[in-house]
């Protein structure tokens, strides 16, 4: 009796999971019209909402015309590349890139900011010095960088910004506050490399940037990896907090970090808000922490551990590693997940590679299966209502019978490996437009959209970009 009891509480617990995880296509509608309303209140005053809707200074996306050789710094964390792009304009696209990784000590990461960014500077100078036979500047120009940065920046211009405050691990009290591309700049000077940066941008405005020069219909960039973001083309007109003359080219790429947005509508869970309050940011980016990679294996983790806890369902210990947080990642989830074996295999070797757990029967493999499905549909699903409320706000909800196309840009580790969350993610979209979106809705994978990007902007707002026009 004993056992089948444990059974059946089991079943109840995975069955009130689910339930209150559901994303029926009404709750999803309510949550696309939730993030309307907060990036039009982001749009109109600085704080007006949890979304920040960044005003980007990226007013020419790349057009395909670009020609020339350009650079990129990419630096989102403790590596960063270096890369170099010829551009052949329209006939040839990217006729030619290469790129070189370096990793910054963790000395540096604490260090001061003249330290780190003499470091990038060296390399920089490295990677110009091994190619100066090949890429003969023009005599008078200079080269110029598209700078990715990724982390919390207030930019100023499309070449400035002043660092609001270090993430991923970096502390250098001296940066915060400083405009980031003075401080490349003057690193620069210093080892005597001749390259000017011509805009600053965070990772998805530069997959924008990407998306758009392969496709002039690219209007959205929606990243899903280790964290969630996107970006979208607004009219210039459409955003009242914009105080300064109106771009020529009337339009603005806005960075809205979504990771933020927070709706009463969301399916909530008591693991959700468990895991929030462990978390280093408490009551911040609630939106992220249900639909992306670094938070979808931890909300696996607390569920098995209650019950491993109240019906023990991994035996009468509870496996002690099942207590540490993080420690089951969401590639893990996905190869589970995805496991088609007859006997699960793949789920019977992740738990006793990763948990030490080696006593498990298919029935409670399944479970396990089961609960990878319930959490990672919520966070497609979450993700494609998102999508629908920058498809709303943009006008770009209904049909049109002209045959315009939406292309949206994807990048992001979740995207590219987890399959069935991105199925479920497109085909969530497809169904709330209804079946006619098929055709005018369309999504493409940049990998490294926002490396490439980055050089492109550095291309579409080069300095000498009137003598060639």
């Amino acid at each position: 009796m004993r056992s089948s009891g444990r059974w059946a509480r089991t079943r109840a617990l995975v069955k009130e999971f689910d339930e209150k995880c559901g994303t029926p296509d009404a709750k999803l509608k309510q949550i696309a019209d939730a993030m309307t309303v907060e990036m039009h209140a982001g749009l109109a005053s600085e704080g007006g909402s949890k979304l920040k809707m960044l005003i980007s200074f990226v007013d020419n996306l790349p057009t395909g015309d670009e020609e020339g050789v350009f650079y990129a710094l990419d630096l989102g964390g403790s590596n960063f590349r270096v890369l170099r792009v010829e551009l052949g304009g329209r006939e040839r696209g990217v006729v030619h890139q290469e790129f070189a990784e370096a990793s910054i000590p963790p000395a540096l990461m604490s260090a001061s900011s003249d330290a780190l960014f003499d470091y990038i500077a060296e390399k920089l100078a490295e990677f110009v010095a091994d190619e100066e036979r090949l890429y003969e500047q023009p005599a008078g120009k200079e080269r110029e960088l598209g700078f990715t940065f990724s982390f919390p920046v207030m930019q100023n211009s499309i070449n400035s910004g002043t660092l609001i405050r270090w993430t991923k691990g970096f502390s250098i009290d001296d940066t915060v506050g400083q405009d980031v591309v003075a401080e490349l700049t003057k690193a620069l000077k210093r080892k005597g490399v001749d390259m000017r940066v011509a805009a600053l941008v965070n990772d998805t405005i530069g997959t924008l940037a990407g998306g758009r020069h392969s496709d002039p219909d690219v209007t959205i960039a929606v990243i899903l990896g280790t964290g969630s973001n996107a970006a979208y083309v607004e009219r210039a007109q459409a955003i009242p907090k914009w105080h300064g003359p109106l771009p020529k080219s009337g339009e603005m790429a806005i960075n809205m970090e979504w990771g933020n947005f927070r709706s009463s509508h969301l399916p909530l869970t008591e693991y959700d808000y468990a895991m929030d309050t462990d978390s280093l940011n408490p009551g911040e980016q609630m939106f992220e922490k249900l639909i992306s990679g670094m938070y979808l294996g931890e909300i696996l983790r607390r569920v098995l551990l209650r019950l491993a806890e109240e019906v023990s369902f991994f035996g009468d210990e509870v496996p002690a590693k099942l207590k540490i947080p993080y420690i089951l990642r969401t590639p893990e989830m996905s190869a589970m997940h995805q496991d088609t074996s007859s006997d699960l295999r793949v789920v019977y070797e992740k738990l006793k590679s990763i948990l030490e757990i080696s006593h498990i029967s298919v029935k409670k493999r399944r479970v396990v299966i089961e609960l990878c499905n319930i959490i990672a549909t919520r966070g497609a699903r979450l993700a494609a209502a998102g999508i629908l409320g920058v498809l709303k706000k943009t006008g770009r909800d209904s049909v049109k019978g002209n045959g315009e196309k939406t292309m949206i840009a994807m990048d992001g580790g979740l995207y590219e490996h987890y399959t069935e969350y991105r199925k479920c993610l497109e085909n969530t979209v497809f169904e709330l437009f209804g079946d006619t979106t098929k055709s005018s809705v369309v999504f493409e994978h940049f990998n490294d959209g926002s490396g490439i990007g980055a050089a492109l902007l550095a291309a579409s707002h080069s300095l000498y970009l009137e003598e060639t026009s």
